[in-house]
């Protein structure tokens, strides 16, 4: 009866190792085979011509498979325990991930016991998923304890919305893949100066971004680093014009919102599908401050400010009133912080040839006001980016406005002085450039 058994469990043995997962080996003391799992047998490629051979010689000798090679003989040699990553290049030239695990049984025939795991797909998986999140998510979701379940919690974060100014109706004038082209490389830019500054990017809005700081990973310094990114994003929009200007492609702007203060970070969704999010007030007045923005500008909000530790640089204090608040909330237009500045350029204005009438209406939220006002363009920027009218309505800093050129003209009051109102153009229409020409 124990010989039954004996033999029943040296059959089980067997049983589970050939059709384990991993690859299993055993070796002699000289790294000669004894023997291969059915997986160790299809993953290194053995046949009748891998018997007594040791185990690096039945590995592929490319520049590639060193590391592995150089393993097994080390542990060989030494008579030592391995545990290490390795890549792996088969007979087909297909690179796999594995992790190789080499331990000395000595007292049980100085033989090694050796299994290798092939994590190739896990890597490939693991892989994909930060691409289709971000890194630091995905490294929160796979190696936080509970990090894949829902739930949330309150935290003082920084919030930055950036957007591309006029790009909308801009997207209607290009082709598909033209389109994908200039924002996967605009993204490609402006992530890497996230990643920099230790954001996390939430989610893509369109060609815009939504970036928290200190989630979910810690961030004492988040605002700084906050309005520090945004900065050198701003800056980086030079590189990324001049790849649009060698490859043909038209010029982009990008306004950012900074606003700082508690948001609930978590998981949200259901159990069938589920993000990292970011919600609240913080969250919905970062997207307002972002709108208030042109082409090449930021504004921070007073929350921010409050919690900025370096030495910081503004040039202009609007102000608004939030939705259901009691008081109005102040913004500052970033000029730098530290040691890095925006590379502005000086706005150079001349004036107009001649005088040249226009009807304009202002804009609310998405919605064209009713009542239309009347001036005169008298002034225009070298850029063609600004322009003054002279006018008595009562437009005040930071409102959007509609002007009528024979097409839809958007621009920004950037300021009125006296009935002299300062616009910024936003989206233009086809007739733009002939409209500038009679006015120069």
């Amino acid at each position: 009866m124990p010989n039954d058994i004996d033999r029943m469990q040296e059959d089980l043995l067997a049983y589970v190792f050939a059709n384990m997962a991993d690859a299993v080996c055993i070796t002699a003391k000289n790294g000669e085979i004894y023997y291969a799992n059915n997986s160790a047998t299809k993953l290194l490629g053995l046949g009748e011509t891998s018997e007594g051979r040791k185990i690096w010689e039945v590995i592929p000798f490319t520049e590639k498979n060193d590391i592995l090679i150089q393993l097994f003989i080390d542990a060989v040699t030494q008579r030592s325990d391995i545990h290490s990553p390795a890549d792996y290049v088969n007979n087909d030239g297909k690179i796999r991930r594995l992790h190789v695990s080499v331990t000395y049984m000595e007292g049980s025939g100085n033989i090694f016991a050796i299994v290798i795991r092939d994590l190739t797909e896990l890597v490939r998986v693991n892989s994909a998923f930060e691409r289709y999140t971000s890194p630091e998510i995905a490294k929160y979701v796979l190696h936080t304890p509970g990090g894949e379940k829902q739930g949330g919690q309150l935290r003082d974060v920084s919030i930055l919305m950036s957007d591309l100014r006029g790009f909308t109706a801009l997207s209607t004038k290009l082709p598909p893949d033209t389109l994908i082209t200039i924002l996967n490389h605009y993204f490609e830019e402006m992530i890497a100066v996230i990643r920099r500054w230790k954001g996390t990017l939430i989610e893509f809005l369109g060609d815009g971004l939504f970036v928290v700081f200190n989630a979910p990973n810690d961030d004492e310094n988040h605002a700084n680093h906050a309005v520090s990114c945004a900065v050198e994003m701003e800056n980086a929009m030079k590189s990324v014009n001049d790849w649009n200007a060698l490859n043909g492609y038209p010029a982009l702007e990008m306004g950012i919102g900074i606003n700082s203060g508690p948001a609930v970070v978590g998981n949200i969704g259901s159990d069938m599908r589920m993000k990292y999010g970011c919600m609240g007030e913080t969250v919905n007045l970062a997207g307002r401050v972002e709108t208030f923005t042109i082409g090449g500008q930021i504004y921070i909000s007073e929350r921010t400010k409050a919690r900025i530790t370096e030495e910081l640089f503004t040039s202009d204090e609007q102000s608004f009133m939030p939705k259901g608040a009691k008081s109005p909330m102040k913004i500052y237009a970033v000029d730098g912080i530290g040691d890095i500045h925006i590379a502005h350029r000086d706005i150079v204005m001349s004036d107009v040839a001649r005088k040249v009438a226009v009807s304009f209406s202002t804009v609310t939220g998405k919605n064209v006001d009713a009542e239309k006002y009347s001036g005169h363009v008298v002034k225009i920027s070298d850029d063609m980016r600004y322009a003054v009218i002279e006018s008595e309505a009562p437009v005040e800093a930071m409102r959007n406005i509609l002007l009528d050129i024979g097409g839809p003209l958007y621009a920004k009051a950037l300021s009125n002085d006296g009935g002299q109102i300062t616009i910024c153009f936003t989206s233009k229409p086809d007739c733009f450039t002939k409209w500038i020409e009679a006015l120069r």
